[in-house]
């Protein structure tokens, strides 16, 4: 499995020389988390966010650095997220990759929700996930938007007891980008 990751960052970084002409492609989409526990709400968000889609074998592969995520309340909460419960060092990309379930048939200009099915990882742990998708095309840009949420028992991540209030166990995550064939 660790494999198919480092498979799908190489054609995300797009060192495939094999690329497809069907792909579409971001390199500056964007990822935003909140949690909202007892005593504290976290908000921070990521522009680094790149991927391809391809709408023709409906596969796709998305990576975010994770210490490229900005917007916390404070430079000691990013400290903390990146070293201590996310270990950005040791896992440095969060990773979502598989196939589109239904089929992409949708006008030039139109819309459609669909669900992604396939492996998250965070935190170095692998989770096979189906989440909802929307998918709107506008002069041969595909927007692509998605929330739901992570937990953070999912994929090992601590908190400790002292501050487990101010720190959700799941995490609402939005997802949106833009993606342009051939880019």
């Amino acid at each position: 499995m660790k494999l198919v990751n480092c498979l799908a960052l190489i054609l995300i970084l797009g060192f495939n020389k094999q690329d497809s002409p069907d792909n579409y492609k971001t390199d500056r989409g964007k990822v935003r988390f909140n949690s909202e526990a007892q005593l504290e709400i976290i908000n921070a968000s990521s522009t680094r966010l790149r991927g391809v889609l391809n709408p023709v074998k409906r596969t796709f592969a998305f990576a975010v650095p994770v210490s490229s995520f900005e917007g916390f309340n404070a430079a000691l909460q990013r400290d903390h997220f990146n070293e201590n419960y996310l270990e950005s060092d040791r896992f440095p990309v969060a990773t979502f990759t598989g196939k589109i379930i239904e089929e992409l048939s949708y006008p030039p200009n139109g819309a459609l929700e669909v669900r992604a099915k396939g492996m998250l990882t965070i935190h170095g742990v692998e989770q096979e996930r189906i989440i909802k998708v929307s998918i709107t095309m506008i002069d041969g840009i595909m927007h692509v938007f998605s929330r739901f949420n992570v937990s953070l028992k999912d994929h090992d991540i601590k908190v400790p007891k002292v501050v487990h209030e101010k720190i959700a166990s799941e995490i609402s995550i939005e997802v949106q980008a833009e993606l342009k064939k051939g880019i």
